[in-house]
């Protein structure tokens, strides 16, 4: 590989994450391509010429942050045992996390802008997503795979409905209260 390709690389992959947290903080009709190159340090043109458009620009980070979870879930697991879930439910439905908007888990802050995306985003976006709940399904409690399956729905569901009602609240009490309450699941 070339210094010239080692720099292209580099390049994406600073607007990449500058894509990731500008999408995750402002949300997609919050941030235009002029924000996001800037978030990367490169102009406009540069970031038109990796990605092609802003609605690519959000599918790729989507699908990389997706990624980071389906990497993340494994490790839990094996760093975890048994106890696994409630550690990734404490600091999935942790303070840390709900205060780092632009940091955050991409299945809190994509899911609710996935919903306006493209056809092509949103099955991507399933398919990405029953990958996870097969990866939870796996370690997860049940007489049967159909029950495991389930019961990874219900506890994805928690966690991305717990943190995203946690920081839409203005109250730190209340928003303490539903994050306590997801814990539950």
């Amino acid at each position: 590989m070339t210094k010239q390709d080692e720099r292209k690389l580099e390049t994406r992959r600073r607007m990449l994450q500058a894509a990731g947290r500008g999408f995750r903080s402002r949300g997609y009709d919050g941030i235009g391509v002029d924000g996001l190159a800037k978030g990367a340090g490169v102009t406009s043109g540069a970031f038109y010429a990796h990605f092609g458009s802003k609605a690519a620009a959000f599918e790729a980070a989507l699908l990389a942050g997706l990624d980071e979870v389906i990497a993340a879930i494994p490790e839990y697991q094996s760093k975890h045992g048994d106890d696994w879930t409630n550690e990734f439910s404490n600091y999935y439905l942790g303070t840390a996390h709900r205060d780092n908007l632009s940091g955050g888990c991409a299945m809190a802050a994509f899911s609710p802008e996935v919903v306006r995306a493209s056809e092509q985003t949103r099955a991507l976006y399933e398919q990405k997503m029953q990958t996870i709940a097969g990866l939870i399904a796996d370690k997860m409690g049940g007489a049967t795979k159909p029950e495991r399956l389930a019961n990874a729905w219900f506890y994805i569901s928690s966690l991305i409905g717990g943190v995203t009602l946690a920081r839409a609240v203005n109250s730190p009490a209340l928003s303490a209260k539903i994050l306590d309450a997801a814990k539950r699941n």
